[in-house]
């Protein structure tokens, strides 16, 4: 076995750095909350960046963010299908069953229109803000029927 004195401690490279401030805060706040010396943080960041398997740790957070956003497109799609769908559900009810108005009642009826719109736009900022969603409401397990 070496003797204590025998064995020499390995004396560390010394460089000058510049960093932004920003970058310098984070540093010094991260080495503060580790109990740990900046030194040491930075060494360990350098040699991170450097080893070989950083190239497979950043494709594997590169993947991880895409894949998040794959998801939020599907649901998106999703939602956007709903929307389309319960219009054109909506449209064909209405055209189904709202027969034409003789002329003096279209007019009224047009009249009384805005009046119902301003109605119907309170009643959607009102659902709005309650944050329940319409997607919510509908199960993503309702198997297709071919019905039409």
């Amino acid at each position: 076995m070496p003797d204590p004195k025998s064995v020499r401690r390995i004396r560390k490279a010394q460089i000058s750095v510049y960093l932004d401030p920003a970058v310098m805060k984070s540093l010094a706040d991260y080495a503060a909350r580790r109990e740990q010396p900046q030194s040491m943080i930075a060494e360990a960041a350098i040699a991170s960046f450097l080893s070989p398997d950083a190239d497979e740790r950043r494709e594997a957070i590169v993947t991880k963010r895409l894949d998040q956003i794959d998801r939020r497109m599907t649901r998106l799609e999703r939602d956007v299908g709903i929307a389309v769908e319960s219009l054109a559900v909506f449209i064909k009810f209405w055209l189904g069953t709202t027969p034409a108005l003789p002329e003096p009642a279209a007019h009224a009826a047009r009249a009384k229109a805005g009046e119902r719109y301003d109605q119907f736009v309170t009643a959607l900022g009102r659902r709005l803000a309650k944050g329940l969603k319409l997607r919510q409401e509908i199960s993503e397990d309702v198997k297709p029927v071919n019905d039409e």
